[in-house]
């Protein structure tokens, strides 16, 4: 799993996820909003994490599911 993660930034574990009432899946980047599953979309990401067994493989899980949101050029605040 190191090859996927080469800078080791999963490791700051900026990732975080929050599940609502009615069961929509809201993920965030470094504390912003970036992407809300719902319906099947959500019940398959929560099956997923329940199959993780460390933080590190959670973290790949919630990047992937994030998708390229990131292109590089965003200004650090």
């Amino acid at each position: 799993m190191k090859e996927i993660d080469k800078r080791n930034r999963l490791d700051e574990k900026p990732f975080s996820f929050q599940i609502a009432k009615n069961q929509s899946v809201f993920l965030f980047y470094n504390g912003k909003q970036v992407k809300i599953l719902k319906g099947g979309e959500a019940e398959k990401f929560l099956a997923r994490l329940n199959l993780a067994k460390e933080e590190h493989e959670i973290q790949l899980i919630l990047a992937k599911v994030t998708g390229n949101f990131k292109r590089g050029n965003e200004r650090r605040e």
